[in-house]
């Protein structure tokens, strides 16, 4: 599975699929991180409370989990929730001034490392586990299995399942990446993170490894302690190697519950974004409801999932945006030749007889009816109903005819007449419309 998923990442790397990621707005990205952070946060509150209760997943997993929490939260082990408190005491006011005082510090202070270092030597020697009960890492096996090539035998049978699973794997690595290259200011190649990505899965599947993407809480965690290149995850490897070779045991003691309270500060940042609400509904409400729509089925449906729920919304929202666009009609600013929406700005002036009409949006089949209506109204003129009253003079004027009545067709054209249009011309400012099809041509 991790093979062919990669082998399918690395393939549309070379075709060029990264361009999928254009489909991921701002809004989409950073709904779908707070929904994905709510997520973290209830896997990790079990283990603030000492509770040994089954691992959710699935579907619904974030309310079943909490369900569950307070079904056996009367078991709470006081010992990992005193143990938790004291480790939110020191992290989230060194936290904060590691941030405010950045610009000032060499180096953040390695507050996390502090607290394991710490948290390890008083359970152990405290004796914490034996004492109270406390959850800790447990025996951590240090080694490498021996590298074995996958069994090709399988890749028949898993290579429909892995396609889901190697998109998914993409999409939340660019989710993530464009994020933060957003946060610190620089650019992200979308083709190139697929290369990455299915690369981390081709070579590690010969060391029996799960297949890899982005792990939003240990980039949080990255993020936090000032990690900015490749440097640190060169560095991270190394360590970890160092674990798995050597040190694995001296973590044996170290609670859960402190690796939590680790995880659940650095997603501060995330859980965040609530206060930027007001500002993005003032500024767009379209965004705002993407961003709310995506947040909630990452955090109640699932993180895949919602990521597909947000994108496809997103794209729908695309689709109402273009089917109902602004149509107002323009003014020219005076002593220039600027022409603006005449119901927006003020002491705009018109020429004579000429009325300007700009669509803000491509002219195609699904609103061409718009468009229309939108001309039709604000021109006050509806061609198909002048040619139907044209229709009803004609058949007026011929019954009278035939009634001999002669005179009165001279009055029945006039009152016909006898509203004339405030205007001769009509220009179509195309300047917004980004394409046509064969609807739109034929509607102009």
């Amino acid at each position: 599975m991790t093979f062919i998923a990669g082998v399918y990442q690395v393939a549309m790397g070379f075709f060029q699929v990264g361009f999928v990621s254009v489909y991921l707005s701002d809004s989409l990205l950073s709904g779908f991180v707070t929904g994905a952070s709510f997520t973290i946060l209830t896997s990790q509150a079990k283990y603030l409370l000492g509770l040994d209760i089954p691992r959710s997943s699935g579907i619904g997993s974030l309310i079943a989990t909490w369900i569950n929490i307070f079904r056996n939260i009367h078991k709470t082990n006081i010992c990992d929730l005193i143990t938790s408190f004291l480790c939110l005491l020191v992290l989230i006011p060194t936290k904060e001034l590691n941030e405010h005082f950045k610009s000032r510090l060499k180096a953040p202070i390695p507050v996390e490392l502090v607290v394991i270092v710490a948290a390890t030597l008083a359970s152990h020697f405290g004796k914490l586990r034996e004492t109270y009960g406390s959850s800790v890492a447990g025996h951590i096996p240090t080694g490498f299995l021996p590298p074995r090539p996958p069994d090709w035998n399988l890749i028949p049978n898993v290579a429909l399942d892995a396609i889901p699973i190697a998109i998914i794997g993409f999409a939340i690595t660019v989710s993530l990446s464009e994020m933060f290259a957003k946060k610190h200011g620089y650019t992200v190649k979308a083709n190139q993170e697929m290369y990455a990505i299915g690369f981390c899965n081709i070579i590690p599947s010969f060391f029996h490894c799960f297949t890899t993407s982005a792990a939003l809480a240990k980039t949080l965690v990255k993020e936090s302690t000032g990690c900015r290149t490749q440097m640190s995850g060169m560095v991270t490897s190394l360590v970890i190697l160092l674990v798995l070779l050597v040190i694995a045991p001296l973590f044996y003691s170290l609670q859960k519950c402190v690796l939590a309270v680790i995880t659940i500060v650095n997603l501060r940042g995330a859980l965040r974004k609530f206060k930027d609400l007001p500002k993005m509904w003032r500024l767009s409400r379209v965004d705002t409801v993407i961003w709310l729509v995506t947040m909630a089925a990452s955090a109640l449906i699932s993180t895949e999932i919602g990521l597909l729920v947000g994108v496809c919304f997103s794209m729908l929202c695309v689709i109402f945006r273009t089917q109902r666009p602004e149509a107002p009609l323009l003014g020219w600013v005076a002593e220039s030749e600027t022409y603006e929406s005449l119901s927006a700005y003020k002491n705009l002036q018109t020429k004579p007889g000429i009325v300007v009409f700009r669509f803000e949006a491509p002219l195609y089949y699904i609103n061409k009816e718009c468009f229309k209506s939108a001309l039709y109204k604000q021109t006050g003129v509806n061609p198909v109903w002048v040619k139907a009253a044209k229709k009803k003079a004609a058949k007026r004027i011929l019954r009278e005819k035939e009634e001999d009545s002669a005179g009165n067709q001279t009055g029945i054209s006039m009152d016909f007449v006898s509203e004339p249009l405030e205007f001769h011309t009509i220009v179509i400012d195309c300047c917004a419309v980004q394409f046509l099809d064969t609807a739109g041509i034929r509607t102009l």
